[in-house]
């Protein structure tokens, strides 16, 4: 499906829906279309990934459950060929484990079906508006050989790039701001995410994971974010 909407003019926000259910898909291009989104609507994982090849969209709601592909699979597909664009993923699997995949995978955030018109909207909202520098951040942001660019929306460490998703960016250098600090997962969800987020913050903990993974880059020592359990995250000063 070509993409559609009455706002197309007024908007930027492009969604692509990727859900081989008539039903549901026919409600979601009806209900984000009478939001203001530009919407398109993909039945497979091949035809997602055609079509995010030719016209990256801003974000994608993926279902996991394609006739075609795995959902998890399209995702990672998907976060080759759009490296920018936001993956949510719809799923109608409840075990712990398939979440973890799937944001593993590359998908930024995820709904377990079924949803609430008003959850999936508020999510839509938190993830497409446009970045907040973090309060109290100066152009660049130093702590130790890490260096958080904020103006460029770069990262460095020891002089070497490393490549950061959007909202894992917004993630360090909120934490950057703040280095020898705890940051509470609240003040993160809602800084970082959006004030009125609602629903689990379990991708805050795979965002914190990957991050991880990308800035110790498989040092043995400890890493540069520490958790307190129950309360945030701290970047370490030294």
């Amino acid at each position: 499906m070509p993409w559609r909407g009455f706002y197309a003019k007024a908007v930027s926000e492009r969604i692509l829906i990727v859900e081989d259910d008539a039903t549901i898909g026919s409600g979601l291009v009806t209900a984000l279309e009478g939001n203001g989104y530009v919407v398109g609507w993909a039945t497979s994982g091949a035809d997602a990934l055609g079509r995010c090849h030719a016209d990256t969209p801003d974000l994608v709601l993926l279902d996991l459950g394609l006739p075609d592909l795995d959902g998890t699979e399209v995702c990672r597909r998907l976060r080759r060929a759009a490296p920018d664009a936001t993956i949510v993923m719809l799923t109608a699997r409840r075990d712990e484990i398939d979440v973890i995949l799937a944001l593993e995978a590359g998908a930024d955030d995820y709904l377990t079906k079924p949803f609430r018109l008003a959850e999936l909207l508020a999510r839509l909202r938190a993830h497409l508006r446009r970045p907040r520098p973090a309060a109290n951040t100066s152009d660049q942001l130093q702590v130790g050989d890490l260096l958080v660019d904020v103006a460029a929306r770069r990262v460095t460490v020891g002089g070497k790039e490393v490549d950061l998703r959007p909202k894992e960016f917004d993630l360090l250098a909120l934490l950057a701001a703040e280095a020898g600090r705890v940051v509470t997962r609240e003040r993160i969800m809602s800084d970082v995410w959006d004030e009125h987020w609602f629903g689990s913050t379990k991708t805050l903990d795979t965002h914190v994971s990957a991050l991880r993974r990308k800035l110790d880059n498989g040092s043995d020592g400890p890493s540069r974010i520490t958790t307190l359990r129950g309360v945030g995250y701290r970047l370490e000063s030294e």
